[in-house]
This record gives structure tokens, C-alpha cells and sequence, in this order.
């Protein structure tokens, strides 16, 4: 077996485990919400529960979010393999080599990304190419914060070190070009996101597209780790803390 044809099969079977595997189920979610009427008149929740007795949701939460790692501790493996290069957190950037300044970068980039980002959402609503997005559809109980933190931890971790740092490596040394690696990781994160809607895949693609150009400079997953963490924190816990103060649906 070729070396080349090999990382394309692995490739195929890192995604087809998870984030491509999402952006297909992704891609009929939205087509069943356009069969049945508007997207401006349809929901997407995030974080749903699961069960409505509080420790058998908790228990499901919590395995849900432990096999959605299972992908990433795959695809750090099959790096590690790769036993001629650097070790894989220095490689893709997720050691502790520069704690301060990923920091400072995830906290930028979150500002860059995040106001933006609801800019577009709105937009969205407004032109009715976006469904409502529930961030939690948990009842509030106890563990409610707390998992929806961790929920957020492991969103980011799965994207970023699957779709950018995992996937971007991938695509280069099978002799992708840079500028189609970025656009085609892009396009994965966009697709995955579709079930929000039009305007949430077209944010979640420039969103990429930043993402996959900061990787390319910096060579460092972790600060968007910390930055796609701070956004989705945001979202959740804001939800589940103000959604019913504020009105919202």
C-alpha cells in the first residue's frame, strides 16, 4: 500500500468517525427542516437532554461528550505513528511550550470571531435563511453549568484538533496545496454546522477559514482550542442563565 493512498484511506476513516460523519447527517437535517416549512419557523437545539430523570441525562451527557473525544485521541494516535517527526502536541501545537501567549490568541481570536459571528446570526434570522438556535436544551439542574462547560471543552477540542490540525497536516502531506487544505477544512466546518441553517454554515466557514489560516503561520491548535471554548461557554451558560430572564425561546 502507498504511503499516499494510505493517508488518504485514514483520512477518509478519521472523518467518516466524526466530523464528516456529522456533516452528513448535518446536511439531511437541514433538508428535512426545509421539506416541512421556513427556516426562519424551525429550531435548532444544542445540547439536548437526554432523559427527563436529572441523573440519567447526567449520565448520558456525560458519555456523550467522553466518545466524542474518541476521534480525537484516534487522530493524535495516528500521528504519534508518525514516529520520524517531532513529537504530536509540539507538532500540531497542544503542549505547554507558550501557555501565555495561546492565551492571548484564543482570547483574540474569540473577540474577532464572536461579535461577528452574532452579527451574522441575526442577519440570518432577519433574511430567514437561519433556523432559532437553542444553545441548551437542558432543564436547570445542578450539573446543568458545569456540563454545559464541558460541553463546550470538547467542541473545541474535536474541531480544532481534527478538522484544523489533525486534517490540515493530513492534506498537506498528501501534497494538497495550502490554499485548498484551508478552503476544504473550511467547507467540512461550514457543513457541519448546516443544520442551523444557511447563514450558521456560512459563518462557521469564514470561521474556518481564519482558523485553518492561523494554524498555517502559527503552527498552534491550542489557541483555538481556547478561543472556540470561549465562544461556545458564552453561548451555553448565557443561555442556560438568561434565556428565561430575557425571553428568549
Amino acid at each position: 500500500m502507498s504511503s499516499l493512498f494510505r493517508l488518504r484511506t485514514e483520512v477518509w476513516i478519521v472523518l467518516g468517525l466524526s466530523l464528516g460523519q456529522s456533516a452528513i447527517y448535518a446536511i439531511v437535517s437541514l433538508a428535512a427542516k426545509l421539506s416541512t416549512g421556513p427556516l426562519s419557523e424551525q429550531t435548532a437545539t444544542l445540547n439536548p437532554s437526554r432523559s427527563d430523570r436529572s441523573y440519567l441525562d447526567l449520565t448520558y451527557q456525560l458519555l456523550g461528550i467522553g466518545f466524542a473525544l474518541v476521534p480525537v485521541a484516534l487522530a493524535l494516535y495516528l500521528l504519534s505513528l508518525d514516529r520520524d517527526l517531532e513529537p504530536v502536541g509540539s507538532r500540531l501545537g497542544i503542549d505547554r511550550a507558550r501557555p501565555l501567549a495561546d492565551m492571548c490568541g484564543g482570547v483574540g481570536l474569540a473577540a474577532l470571531i464572536g461579535l461577528p459571528g452574532l452579527g451574522l446570526y441575526f442577519l440570518g434570522r432577519e433574511l430567514g435563511i437561519n433556523a432559532t438556535v437553542v444553545p441548551s436544551g437542558l432543564d436547570a439542574y445542578w450539573w446543568t453549568v458545569p456540563v454545559l462547560i464541558l460541553a463546550a471543552i470538547q467542541n473545541a477540542v474535536l474541531e480544532e484538533v481534527v478538522i484544523v490540525g489533525y486534517l490540515l497536516t493530513r492534506l498537506r502531506e498528501s501534497g494538497w496545496g495550502v490554499l485548498v487544505a484551508i478552503v476544504t477544512s473550511a467547507a467540512i466546518r461550514g457543513s457541519y454546522h448546516l443544520y442551523q441553517g444557511f447563514g450558521a454554515g456560512l459563518g462557521n466557514f469564514v470561521m474556518g477559514l481564519i482558523f485553518g489560516y492561523w494554524f498555517h503561520k502559527r503552527g498552534r491548535v491550542l489557541p483555538l482550542v481556547i478561543a472556540h471554548t470561549l465562544l461556545d461557554v458564552v453561548a451555553f451558560v448565557g443561555y442556560a442563565l438568561f434565556a428565561d430572564p430575557l425571553g428568549l425561546p
